[in-house]
């Protein structure tokens, strides 16, 4: 099969690179990457000795993408994946737009062209935030989960965000990028009659994430932790009890696999959540303890003001993926966090390569 990676030297589009690379299946693995991501050069030299052949493009650009060979199946793991983006001053909102969807629309022109399947991975940030922002919870062992006996909105049960839930706006800049881009996607699929599948993912963490503040939370708070970088519980009255899942983009791989050679489905089997779920679940105070575990305490400071699109709790529910799929997340947890510690002691100056103060 060849394959087309779209970011190929980000975290995830690299970790997805070496594991069907190393899958023993054949696989002709081909990525392009504008490298404008701090760190991301870090990947090039080790993804060359797989075999991976590279490019260096700017999926804005339709002209960087004439160049590519034909593919069978284009992986897009491209995006500005931060929630913040477009309102945080850093970068604009039509910068956000011209990565996250007008990039996505020369990928799937790419795909016409070369009658290629096309895979989005996209996230849970697709999900309306108004009834999680308005979502009753109570604090438990240091983590928010949803009260008992409160009323849930559709698509929510303590299991998670199902791919029923509401994806009204608002979804914040960032998430309608990605929901706009899973609309062209099928639009794209139905019309040309392109293999599609839509992968919303849940928070995805490992070894070697460029992690900041606004993305990567768990390679962030790992790395600041042991160098003693400063660190906030900002919102929810400052405690650090917001909750989110965790998976290890590894543990997609075998959905990929499956994807590659699946018949024709129905639209409404293309979509489906990837995603850590209820047992990988853990919230900020529980992660600051987890560290000091590991490398002894450090003060984590408290900010009780809000900050835009901030939600208390979402994790997403995988039923669907794992009835469609036999799917299941391999990588527990505590298994991601030992790993994310190990490169961080052996990188010291990872933050300052990954995420620039």
């Amino acid at each position: 099969m060849k394959i087309l990676i779209s970011g190929v030297c980000g975290f995830v589009g690299s970790t997805l690179a070496r594991a069907l690379v190393q899958s023993g299946r054949g696989h002709q693995v081909t990525g392009f990457d504008n490298f404008i991501r701090p760190g991301s050069e870090s990947n090039r030299a080790e993804l060359k000795a797989l075999g991976v052949k590279l490019f260096h493009g700017d999926l804005r650009a339709a002209s960087d993408l004439e160049t590519l060979p034909p593919c069978d199946w284009v992986v897009d793991a491209a995006a500005n994946p931060s929630v913040l983006a477009g309102v945080d001053g850093k970068t604009s909102s039509r910068q956000l737009v011209e990565h996250n969807l007008a990039g996505t629309v020369n990928l799937l022109e790419y795909c016409k062209q070369h009658r290629a399947g096309f895979i989005l991975l996209s996230t849970s940030r697709v999900y309306s935030i108004a009834p999680l922002a308005a979502l009753a919870v109570e604090a438990v062992d240091g983590a928010f989960r949803p009260g008992r006996g409160a009323a849930l909105p559709a698509g929510l049960t303590a299991a998670g965000v199902d791919e029923s839930f509401s994806t009204l706006a608002p979804i914040s800049l960032y998430g309608s990028t990605k929901l706009a881009s899973e609309a062209l996607a099928l639009e794209y699929g139905e019309t040309f009659h392109l293999p599609v599948f839509i992968n919303r993912c849940g928070v995805l963490a490992g070894a070697g994430q460029f992690g900041r503040p606004d993305q990567g939370i768990f390679a962030y708070w790992v790395n600041s932790h042991l160098r003693r970088r400063p660190l906030k519980y900002i919102g929810f009255g400052g405690q650090g009890h917001q909750v989110r899942d965790c998976l290890h983009p590894r543990d997609l791989a075998p959905v990929l696999e499956q994807q590659f050679s699946a018949p024709k489905l129905a639209a409404a089997d293309r979509v489906a959540n990837f995603s850590g779920g209820a047992a990988s679940a853990m919230s900020l105070r529980q992660l600051t303890d987890w560290c000091a575990a590991r490398f002894g305490p450090h003060p984590v400071a408290a900010d009780p003001a809000p900050r835009p699109f901030d939600i208390p709790w979402i994790i997403l529910d995988h039923a669907k993926a794992t009835r469609l799929w036999k799917w299941t997340p391999q990588t527990p947890t505590p298994k991601i966090l030992e790993e994310i510690s190990a490169h961080a002691q052996a990188h010291p100056s990872w933050l300052d390569i990954s995420a620039p103060l």
